[in-house]
C-alpha cells in the first residue's frame, strides 16, 4: 500500500535559517545578525498595542480596514489597493500560490532572499536563477531568462544580503519588457531606508502585473509582530485576498501597526540614525581593509579577501560576543552582512574587525 506523498516541490525546500541570536557560552551579546531596529519601535506602537490586550477576548476586523487607510495615508496610496499579510512573507506566498504552478518558472537572481526558491517550491514550481553583476540585479540576464513557462520575477530592491539597489528606470524597462503573464514582485523591505524611494509605486501604477510589498519588521521595529503589506492593481488585490486568511491579523498587530506607521517622526528618526551610523561603519572598515559597497539598507555587507578570512572574523566576532551573519548561503561566502546597530555597537563591531585584520598582518 503506497504511503502518503507530499505535493511535488515540497521536499526540494531547503528550510529557512534566520539570524542567529545567541553563542554559547556569552551572556551579553550584541546581535547585529538579523537587521532588526536597534530602537526598536515607536513607543506609540508600543502603547497601542499595550491597550489591544484589554480586547483579547474579541475577535479583529477582517478587512484591515483602519489598518490599510493608515498605509494609504502616509504613503500616498490608495488603501482599496493595498493587501496586508503576516509579514511580507505571506504576501508573497498569495502571489506565489495565486500565479505559479507545478511546471512553471519563477526566475530569482543570484544573491536574492532566500524565500524566493522555498516559494517556488511549495507550489511546485522550478526557481531559474539568474547572475547578478557584482552584487547588483542585472536586468538584462532576467530578461534574457524569460520563457513561455516564467510566471514570476522576485526583485528585492534594496537588495537582501547585498544592500544594493536598481532604480526605477530600470525597474520601469523591465516591467515594460516583461510578457503581460509574468507577475513582476518588487519586494521592498528596505524601501524606507532609501530617501526619496517610494519602492516604485510608478511602476505598479502603470502595469497590470507588478506588486510591490513592504514589511513593518525593519524600520518600524516590529519584527516580533509579523506585519507586512502588498499594493497592486485593484484586479491583482482582488485575487490575492481571495488566498488570505479572514483573520491572519490580530488586533493587537494592526492597531500597533497603525501607531507605527502615523508616527513619520520616530521613523524619520530612525531613518536619519541609521544613515548616520551605516556611513561610519562602511568607512571605519574601509580603514581596516574591508570594504563595502554603498548600501541603502539597514546593514552592511562587508567583504574580506577569502571565505576562510570571512569565517576566521565571524569566530573573531563571536569570542567578543558580536553576532553577525554569515552570507555563503547566498553564494557570498567572502562576506559577512552586519546589521547597522547603535552607534555603541557599531563601535564595537568595528574596533574587533580591526583588531582581526591587524593581527593577520
Amino acid at each position: 500500500m503506497a504511503g502518503i506523498e507530499p505535493q511535488p516541490g515540497i521536499m526540494e525546500i531547503e528550510l529557512y535559517v534566520s539570524g542567529s541570536s545567541k553563542i554559547d557560552g556569552v551572556e551579553n551579546v550584541v546581535k547585529l545578525s538579523a537587521n532588526e531596529n536597534p530602537f526598536g519601535p515607536s513607543p506609540l506602537a508600543i502603547e497601542a498595542y499595550t491597550r489591544a490586550a484589554h480586547q483579547l477576548h474579541r475577535y479583529p476586523n477582517t478587512d484591515h480596514a483602519e489598518l490599510r487607510a493608515a498605509i494609504g495615508e502616509v504613503n500616498g496610496l490608495d488603501p482599496d489597493r493595498i493587501i496586508c499579510g503576516v509579514g511580507s512573507d505571506e504576501v508573497l506566498q498569495f502571489v506565489a500560490n495565486a500565479y505559479a504552478g507545478p511546471g512553471d518558472e519563477v526566475i530569482v537572481t543570484e544573491h536574492g532572499f532566500s524565500m524566493y526558491p522555498i516559494l517556488a517550491h511549495m507550489v511546485g514550481a522550478v526557481p531559474v536563477e539568474v547572475p547578478e553583476r557584482d552584487r547588483v540585479v542585472d536586468i538584462d540576464a532576467i530578461l534574457g531568462a524569460v520563457t513561455d513557462r516564467t510566471r514570476l520575477v522576485f526583485i528585492a530592491n534594496p537588495g537582501n544580503p547585498t544592500s544594493t539597489m536598481v532604480g526605477e528606470g530600470e525597474l520601469e524597462r523591465l516591467a515594460s519588457s516583461l510578457p503581460g503573464n509574468v507577475v513582476l514582485v518588487l519586494d521592498g523591505a528596505y524601501a524606507e531606508f532609501v530617501d526619496g524611494f517610494d519602492g516604485g509605486v510608478s511602476v505598479v501604477d502603470a502595469h497590470p502585473n507588478v506588486i510591490m510589498t513592504r514589511t513593518f519588521s525593519k524600520i518600524y521595529g516590529l519584527g516580533g509582530l509579523r506585519i507586512g503589506w502588498g499594493y497592486a492593481q485593484r484586479e491583482m488585490i482582488d485575487v490575492l485576498t481571495r488566498l488570505r486568511q479572514p483573520f491572519n491579523l490580530s488586533a493587537g498587530q494592526m492597531a500597533a501597526g497603525i501607531a507605527a506607521v502615523r508616527d513619520v517622526a520616530y521613523t524619520e528618526k530612525c531613518r536619519a540614525e541609521n544613515a548616520r551610523m551605516r556611513h561610519w561603519l562602511a568607512d571605519a572598515l574601509a580603514e581596516h581593509g574591508v570594504p563595502c559597497d554603498t548600501s541603502m539598507t539597514n546593514f552592511v555587507l562587508a567583504r574580506f579577501a577569502s571565505a576562510e578570512e570571512a569565517d576566521a572574523c565571524d569566530a573573531h566576532l563571536k569570542s567578543n560576543g558580536l553576532i553577525v551573519r554569515k552570507t555563503g548561503g547566498y553564494k557570498l561566502p567572502h562576506c559577512l552582512r552586519i546589521t547597522i546597530g547603535d552607534e555603541a555597537s557599531c563601535r564595537q563591531v568595528a574596533h574587533a574587525v580591526g583588531q582581526f585584520k591587524a593581527r593577520r598582518t
